[in-house]
């Protein structure tokens, strides 16, 4: 069983402003105040997107959708100008045939998973981006999201459907297999959704916990519902909680408060 309490105590401790908003709107559902959602803006290219760092100069496709994810933990993702001018740039930058790929200017300092060109890379960001856009969809906004990306979110599926193996596994990265899974069942895929969530049950047991922390936070987002997948990965978050009350990212110790607030995410 996870201790929530212990969790939340772990983040009041070592986050930021921003992962504390985080915690509150997770908490509470009181959106965050305007100031924690301009330091999010304050990196926003004029397109849309967030670059890849710093410095950079075109919109990534990864930025962005991380960029989405934080917005989403502070209640920001149905409401306001910065949601809505990412995911009007996440739809523009689709490709022929539904897919997403990096500009290739990146290609230099791309890591493995959003390389452009390269297909592993391209099926992984296809799934991604389609899940946040259907995540932007799944509820009523302001801005009045369903509806909008009806044609984008169709071509998304239906790419991330013809690279699926006959066994439901895929040609990509982990992480690809629960962002497909969401994608694929706000479409109506059922069948190959439920495929997919057969493989990654079998793989579960060798996760991680950040990747199980954000596998459960993905699907209960797409409302996937308490079904047998997120209750063992439930019970795998709570093997894997530390005494501390936090979680091991798989990027080091500077992102565990990231992770644990993904598994307060999946539990909410």
């Amino acid at each position: 069983m996870v201790d929530i309490d212990a969790a939340i105590g772990y983040v009041v401790a070592h986050g930021d402003p921003v992962e504390r908003a985080r915690l509150s709107y997770l908490r509470t559902g009181q959106p965050a105040p305007s100031e924690i959602i301009d330091r999010i803006a304050g990196g926003q290219m004029p397109e849309g997107g967030w670059p890849a760092s710093a410095d950079g100069q075109v919109p990534s496709v990864d930025a962005t959708c991380f960029r989405l994810a934080e917005l989403d933990d502070l209640g920001g993702l149905q409401a306001g100008p910065v949601a809505e001018r990412a995911l009007h740039w996440l739809a523009s930058a689709q490709r022929p045939g539904g897919t997403w790929q990096e500009h290739e200017s990146l290609a230099g300092e791309a890591p493995a998973w959003a390389l452009p060109g390269d297909p592993e890379a391209t099926l992984y960001l296809t799934s991604v981006a389609g899940f946040w856009l259907t995540a932007a969809a799944v509820e009523n906004g302001p801005y009045q999201t369903r509806g909008r990306y009806d044609e984008v979110l169709a071509a998304a599926a239906g790419f991330v459907v013809s690279q699926l193996r006959p066994d439901g596994t895929w040609p990509s990265f982990l992480a690809a297999g629960w962002h497909a899974a969401g994608l694929l069942y706000q479409q109506q895929y059922f069948y190959e959704s439920s495929r997919v969530q057969l493989v990654l049950g079998e793989r579960l047991p060798d996760m991680s916990p950040a990747d199980v922390a954000a596998m459960a936070a993905a699907l209960r987002r797409v409302n996937l519902g308490d079904d047998w997948l997120l209750r063992n990965a439930w019970k795998r978050l709570g093997e894997t909680q530390r005494t501390d009350g936090g979680w091991d990212s798989n990027e080091g110790p500077i992102f565990d408060v990231n992770i644990t607030l993904t598994v307060l995410r999946a539990f909410r």
